[in-house]
């Protein structure tokens, strides 16, 4: 089966989605299925690709870039920049070139049904949740009041448009917050995920407040008296005017390009051309100046600061569409799960499960399970939230297409019932099919991809795969080389891989596939020398049906 691995995308996600794609490529057993990449580019143009181009460290490095001097995305260059490398195909040619789109990409257009309608229309299935679970899982607004009606879970909220937000007198609309929601507040942008556009106001301070608050409307108002760095444009020199228009261009924590000068409807589309025009525009004293993305949220939502062990917990199903939750990972030593903490900072750290009783975490997946069931998502999700110091599960942002990095925690939690990378992709491509099925369109053709599928991994479970042993010392240096040595020939579809770590001449362990995850040999000795939690075995049994399909 020829797999089209979708990464890249026009939302802001799509640096995450770029290592998603790297992932997906390196990982698929190419005994079931051959990859073909199809990147997406930021004007949303599916294009073919090579693996030459998922080399670089990000999606910035790999893109050609013109002679400016800024390094910039897509949308910046010339509109054909990309046809000599990357050469465009259309939706109705998809056929031609793959039987099944898997979705590694992001955020609004990628994970909200707008790419998952296309593809429904020329009839191509997708992997994750179909169009009313996406539709769901990317409004963090309607999540909140579905998940209460779901469960009745209580969790102070409050929403501004960005029209009532503009006319209101900030500081009564921040002092009836704080009276409403109390400090801190947590501030969201309703359509983003991998915590972008989201902020924590823990001060009476208003000017934090409204940074804040811009920030998650992907605007910026500059006044010549404000407390934007903008404000003091006439007074940077060349080379600060130049690192801040860089600065601009990132799409985790700025505003990014192009970008809007909402008093003119004038368009920017790179950096350089923002500081020409500045230049002209702050000159004109006392005006002020509204900077907004094509794409700035209309809506912002503001959330009572939960106090608690947040978690992050996967959901999966088996061919009932019974959804089994899988083993929640806390998220523990981080003053908030942003972005920065959660791709830059080595700071955080996980445990699975969390630490608390096994009732607890009992009711963690109880919950999870059932708000998957009940918001009509299918296949897999991710969905976070709060144990409260008193015992209340807290839930709140269903995330349908989760993040696909080697180290991704539902990868690590799929790892807990024995699948490893090889045999997660392969669950979640068998499960899409099935579940598209589901919806009575190209119905012949998709159970005939089905069956086919079910065949030859029936074949491979009746003559197993030769083993190959791969045996490692006791430093993490030979440790991180044998797992990654594990994953290629996991992935390569030709043998049965095994980790044997050898400790000495006498003592040597079998390493089972759950504690592939682990980083470091004291992790891995400290865990080889524990009793399994009692959740992990549980879990591992509830899903031993599912789980026993593809090992």
């Amino acid at each position: 089966m020829k797999i089209g691995i979708f990464f890249g995308g026009p939302a802001r996600e799509r640096e995450v989605s770029f290592a998603g794609g790297r992932t997906a490529l390196a990982n698929l057993d190419k005994g079931l299925f051959e990859p073909i990449l199809i990147f997406v580019d930021g004007r949303g143009r599916f294009r073919l690709a090579t693996p030459d181009f998922l080399h670089s460290a990000s999606l910035r490095e790999t893109l050609p870039q013109d002679d400016s001097g800024f390094s910039v995305y897509d949308e910046s260059l010339d509109a054909n920049a990309l046809d000599a490398i990357l050469p465009e195909i259309r939706p109705e040619q998809f056929r031609d070139h793959f039987d099944m789109a898997f979705l590694a990409m992001h955020g609004p257009d990628c994970e909200d049904g707008a790419i998952q309608g296309l593809l429904e229309w020329y009839k191509m299935p997708y992997t994750g949740p179909g169009l009313v679970g996406s539709a769901v899982g990317i409004n963090k607004i309607l999540q909140n009041e579905l998940i209460a009606l779901a469960n009745g879970q209580q969790k102070k909220t409050a929403t501004i448009s960005r029209d009532a937000y503009e006319q209101a007198d900030k500081a009564q609309f921040f002092q009836s917050l704080i009276e409403h929601l109390g400090l801190p507040i947590v501030i969201k942008a309703p359509h983003q995920g991998s915590s972008i556009g989201v902020s924590i106001v823990r001060e009476v301070d208003l000017t934090q407040f409204c940074r804040a608050v811009e920030q998650c409307f992907f605007t910026m108002t500059v006044q010549p008296d404000g407390w934007s760095k903008l404000s003091e444009w006439v007074d940077l020199s060349a080379k600060e005017k130049k690192e801040l228009a860089q600065k601009m261009v990132s799409l985790d924590s700025g505003i990014s390009f192009p970008v809007v000068i909402e008093q003119t409807g004038e368009v920017i589309n790179h950096p350089k051309e923002f500081i020409e025009r500045f230049d002209v525009l702050t000159k004109q004293n006392g005006s002020l100046i509204t900077l907004a993305s094509p794409n700035a949220e209309d809506e912002v939502l503001f959330e009572e600061f939960i106090s608690g062990q947040e978690f992050s917990c996967g959901v999966i199903q088996d061919d009932d569409q019974v959804a089994i939750a899988l083993p929640p990972t806390e998220i523990y030593n981080v003053t908030s799960f942003d972005f920065e903490s959660k791709y830059k900072l080595s700071t955080t750290k996980k445990r699975i499960p969390v630490d608390t009783s096994l009732e607890n975490n009992r009711k963690i997946q109880l919950a999870v399970a059932e708000v998957f069931t009940r918001l009509g998502i299918n296949v897999y999700a991710r969905i976070d939230g709060f144990l409260t110091p008193d015992s209340r599960v807290l839930l709140h942002d269903p995330n349908t297409i989760p993040g696909m990095s080697p180290s991704s925690l539902i990868f690590k939690q799929m790892a807990e019932i024995g699948l490893n990378l090889a045999n997660a992709l392969t669950y979640l491509i068998r499960q899409s099919l099935r579940e598209r099925i589901r919806t009575g369109k190209d119905t012949y053709h998709l159970k005939s991809l089905l069956t086919d599928l079910d065949r030859k991994l029936a074949e491979r479970k009746a003559n197993p795969l030769p083993e190959r042993v791969i045996s490692f010392g006791n430093s993490d240096e030979q440790f991180a080389a044998a797992k990654q040595q594990y994953n290629e020939l996991a992935a390569s579809g030709t043998v049965r891989p095994s980790l044997m770590y050898i400790k000495s001449k006498q003592e040597y362990y079998e390493i089972p596939v759950y504690l592939l995850f682990k980083e470091t040999i004291d992790e891995l000795e400290t865990a080889l020398s524990q009793t399994r939690h009692p959740l992990l075995l549980e879990t591992a049994e509830r899903t031993q049906h599912i789980t026993e399909r593809y090992v």
